[in-house]
C-alpha cells in the first residue's frame, strides 16, 4: 500500500514549458487546493493567499519535474531550488516557502497532510505570505505530485 509522502522548505530572503500529465479532476485542481489552504488560513484569523501566475507557474513547473522523475522533493531536475524556479518566473521575492507532496488522492486531503505536519503547517500559516501557486502533475503510476508555493514580493 502506497501512504502519501511529504516534505516542506521554508525560505526567507529578499520556465521552461515541461510535458507532463495534468488531473482534470475538480478535486485536483490548482483553484481547488488554494480554497482549501485559504480556508485552513481563515480558519485561524490569517488572510486568504491570492492566486499569482508566476507562482504557478514554478509549482507547476516542479510539480511536473517530480512526476516525470518519479520522486518528490525540493530539489529540480535540473538542480533548482525553489529560489531558481520563482526568480525565473520574475517573482521578486521577500518571503517564499514551498510544500511539496504525493500521493494525495485530492486537494482536501493533500491541504489536511499539510496541515499535520509541523512544517507545512508552519509555510501555510505564514502571517506574511500574500500570494501562492500550486502546481499538480500525475506520474506514469498515476500519483499525484503537489506543490504549494507561497510567498510576498
Amino acid at each position: 500500500m502506497f501512504r502519501p509522502i511529504l516534505a516542506t522548505c521554508f525560505l526567507l530572503a529578499a520556465g521552461a514549458a515541461m510535458a507532463c500529465t495534468r488531473p482534470d479532476m475538480a478535486a485536483t485542481r490548482p483553484d481547488a487546493v488554494l480554497a482549501e489552504v485559504n480556508s485552513f488560513r481563515q480558519s485561524k484569523g490569517l488572510h486568504p493567499l491570492v492566486a499569482d501566475g508566476r507562482l504557478q507557474a514554478a509549482a507547476a513547473e516542479h510539480a511536473c519535474d517530480s512526476a516525470e522523475q518519479g520522486r518528490m522533493g525540493h530539489s529540480g531536475s535540473d538542480g533548482s531550488t525553489l529560489s531558481d524556479r520563482v526568480l525565473r518566473e520574475g517573482y521578486r521575492y521577500r518571503t517564499i516557502a514551498e510544500n511539496v507532496a504525493m500521493g494525495y488522492p485530492d486537494a482536501s486531503a493533500v491541504t489536511d497532510g499539510w496541515a499535520e505536519s509541523r512544517g507545512h503547517r508552519r509555510n501555510m500559516l505564514m502571517r506574511d505570505a500574500e500570494d501562492a501557486g500550486v502546481g499538480v502533475a500525475a506520474d506514469r503510476n498515476g500519483r499525484l505530485h503537489w506543490v504549494l508555493v507561497l510567498g510576498r514580493d
